[in-house]
């Protein structure tokens, strides 16, 4: 544990296997379209339960992965490449 009420969140990188989320960067909603309006940049959901999230390893092998992890308990539930 890193600290009282901290997440110890580990992910199951494909290539690197399981790490801590301390290596990965977050980078949104998986599903969701990017734009330069202000829509697209500020208003957006605030889900909860499981939700798809994009990611990247900065700290080891700079994969792009789709992770999949319920935001109320931050359980990871699915890990894999992101792409097209």
């Amino acid at each position: 544990m890193l600290c009282p009420g901290c997440i110890d969140m580990r992910i199951t990188c494909p290539h690197c296997g399981a790490r801590d989320s301390r290596e990965f960067s977050y980078y949104g909603d998986a599903k969701t379209a990017r734009g330069k309006d202000f829509a697209s940049t500020y208003l957006r959901d605030n889900p909860t339960g499981d939700h798809a999230e994009l990611w990247q390893h900065i700290s080891g092998c700079r994969a792009w992965l789709e992770v999949v992890r319920n935001v109320s308990t931050h359980e990871v539930i699915s890990v894999k490449e992101a792409g097209p």
